[in-house]
């Protein structure tokens, strides 16, 4: 069953979130991720939810959602993020 991650990100710092991305794209590509959204204009259609940039990452199941974000790509990534931002992220388990 395909995981999804469902990530809402503020930049507070765009060169550095750059290196994030350079790094969190690489880590993706490791673990067979596929982005579904990365960013794009946003309508909020209900509720108070007012994300600022919003990223779907689609993986073939959850237990390579869990390798990928231990990682160390991806832990690499996310040391190069801090200070860059604020990141809301969960998985979802879906079709």
């Amino acid at each position: 069953m395909s995981a999804y991650v469902i990530a809402d990100v503020t930049v507070t710092d765009a060169d550095q979130m750059a290196k994030y991305r350079e790094w969190s794209t690489k880590a993706a590509a490791e673990f067979g991720a596929t982005f579904m959204v990365r960013g794009g204009a946003i309508t909020v259609l209900e509720g108070d939810w007012k994300p600022s940039r919003v990223v779907i990452l689609q993986f073939p199941d959850s237990e390579t959602v869990k390798k990928w974000y231990a990682g160390e790509t991806y832990t690499h990534a996310r040391k190069l993020r801090e200070n860059a931002g604020v990141m809301r992220m969960v998985m979802v388990e879906g079709v």
